[in-house]
């Protein structure tokens, strides 16, 4: 049978790049209150123009307004707003817009066929380096999120981040943790391992990940992680492609959402379609897209999320993966 490696035909709307956190290797945020929040009526415009181009999942990714900032409630609503018009639209919303409450992320439940949240690393020492001027990656906060995702039901996507001064026992601590949150709750549908490559904004210049370790830290991934989860790589930040096959061959299965532009590497543009098809039919393998969502947590989803579905499910598009 031939190997299916997944993708999700994604567009990236950012409500805002502005952000409370300075993490020294961010290439996305600016500081608050330096940016033109994206407007419904602009986003409605460019889904109106996405919805004759095969793509399912609207990411819905942000910069994080202080819990404690009089403009939480509208930066939170705005999200909120962004995911409904998606909706509305026939897409699938998946919201990653950082650390949430437990009553944000209830909220946002009914309108997300997924949400996501990257642990980077659990190990307190970041705090005083990459993170230290980063309160919302307080290790503790990010594991109550994958908590509070598993409690609420949504199907979550999270990971770790390679390369940012953690050593090999820190991403294995952090593996452990997922996995261990995951068998109480059995909510994670992917779990990201990306390496830091350098970009043009970022404080941080001596750090970046060496890839050709890459394929041996996805071949511990899988032997950590229930086999439940799948093992993403983000095919852009691989600029080797035969360090991306051997990721492949080592248990990765996913490429993630693609969209046509990184909002948080944008220094990395991704393969087009047909370099992927053509690299993985070199091996064998057979490219298929996937929805933001795995059948199997269908049941969770909110009837308005389950209504966007529907015509998915229906479409050829996805038949390859649906059928299997």
């Amino acid at each position: 049978m031939t190997k299916q490696i997944t993708y999700s035909p994604a567009y990236t709307l950012v409500p805002t790049y502005e952000c409370f956190n300075r993490c020294t290797y961010c290439n996305f945020r600016v500081d608050p209150y330096q940016d033109n929040w994206l407007t419904l009526e602009k986003s409605q415009s460019i889904l109106q123009k996405l919805q004759d181009q095969s793509v399912c999942e609207i990411l819905i990714l942000s910069g994080e307004v202080h819990p404690q900032s009089p403009r939480r409630k509208a930066w939170f609503q705005h999200i909120y707003n962004l995911c409904q018009l998606a909706l509305s639209r026939g897409f699938l919303p998946h919201t990653n817009v950082g650390v949430l409450s437990f009553a944000e992320m209830e909220t946002l439940k009914k309108v997300n066929a997924s949400m996501g949240l990257m642990l980077e690393q659990i190990t307190p020492k970041l705090l005083q380096t990459v993170h230290r001027h980063a309160p919302s990656k307080s290790p503790s906060l990010r594991l109550q999120q994958l908590e509070w995702a598993g409690q609420l039901k949504i199907p979550f996507t999270t990971g770790i981040l390679l390369g940012i001064g953690e050593e090999n026992r820190d991403a294995w601590q952090t593996l452990e943790a997922i996995a261990a949150i995951h068998q109480k709750w059995k909510h994670i549908q992917e779990v990201i391992l990306q390496p830091h490559q350098l970009g043009s904004k970022q404080q941080l210049k001596a750090s970046t990940f060496p890839l050709h370790q890459l394929p041996e830290m996805v071949a511990k991934a899988r032997d950590i992680l229930p086999h439940s989860i799948t093992i993403q790589i983000p095919p852009n930040l691989i600029t080797d492609p035969g360090c991306l096959l051997d990721c492949l061959e080592a248990g990765a299965t996913d490429l993630g959402g693609i969209s046509p532009k990184d909002e948080v590497n944008p220094d990395y543009d991704h393969f087009s379609h047909q370099q992927l098809v053509d690299l993985l039919t070199s091996r064998g393998w057979q490219l298929v897209p996937r929805l933001p969502v795995y059948p199997h947590y269908y049941n969770w989803l909110s009837s308005s999320v389950q209504n966007a579905l529907t015509d998915w499910k229906k479409s050829s598009q996805f038949q390859p993966l649906l059928s299997t």
